[in-house]
C-alpha cells in the first residue's frame, strides 16, 4: 500500500491529532489523515446554516446530524484505520457510534483513552485491535503496522 488512509474521530476539546499528525511525519509514515469537522460550532451548526432554521432544537439537531453523517460515514468507509479518542470532560456518543461503525465495517479500529475510562468503554474497547493512551502510543502502533518497526 502506497499510502494509508488514518480517519481519527472523537474528541475535540486537546490537541491529540495534532500530536498524532507530528509524531507521523516525524517518522516518515505513509499517512494520510482525516477527520470530523472539529469547529464545534460549525458541526452544531451547519444543518440550519445551509438547510435553513428550525424552532425545534431537534430538528437542528437532525439536519446537522445527517450532514455530518456525510462527511464521517465516507470517510471512515474509505479508512484503512480508523482511530477513536475518548477524553473525559464529555460523554462522546458520536465517537462511540464511529467506533461502531468501523467495526461493522470491518476496519481495524485502534481505541484512546485514559485508563479512567476502561470500564465504561469495555465494550468499545472489546471492539478495537488496540486500546492506547497516549499520542505516542498510536504514533508507534501505526508505525508497526506500517513498517514492522518497532523503534520510536
Amino acid at each position: 500500500m502506497d499510502e494509508w488512509n488514518v480517519y481519527l474521530s472523537g474528541e475535540i476539546h486537546t490537541d491529540w491529532r495534532e500530536q498524532i499528525k507530528v509524531g507521523a511525519e516525524a517518522a516518515g509514515l505513509p499517512v494520510s489523515f482525516s477527520t470530523p469537522v472539529t469547529h464545534h460550532e460549525s458541526s452544531d451548526n451547519c444543518g440550519v446554516e445551509i438547510l435553513g432554521a428550525e424552532e425545534n432544537n431537534f430538528w437542528k439537531d437532525h439536519k446537522g446530524a445527517k450532514l455530518n453523517a456525510i462527511r464521517t460515514r465516507t470517510l471512515i468507509e474509505n479508512a484503512d484505520i480508523v482511530v477513536v479518542r475518548f477524553g473525559d470532560q464529555y460523554k462522546q456518543w458520536n465517537a462511540a457510534f464511529d467506533a461502531g461503525y468501523a467495526a461493522a465495517l470491518n476496519t481495524p479500529l485502534i481505541v484512546m483513552h485514559d485508563g479512567s475510562l476502561t470500564h465504561p468503554l469495555k465494550e468499545v474497547d472489546g471492539a478495537a485491535l488496540a486500546v492506547a493512551e497516549t499520542a505516542d502510543q498510536i504514533v508507534r502502533i501505526l508505525r508497526y503496522v506500517i513498517n514492522g518497526e518497532l523503534a520510536g
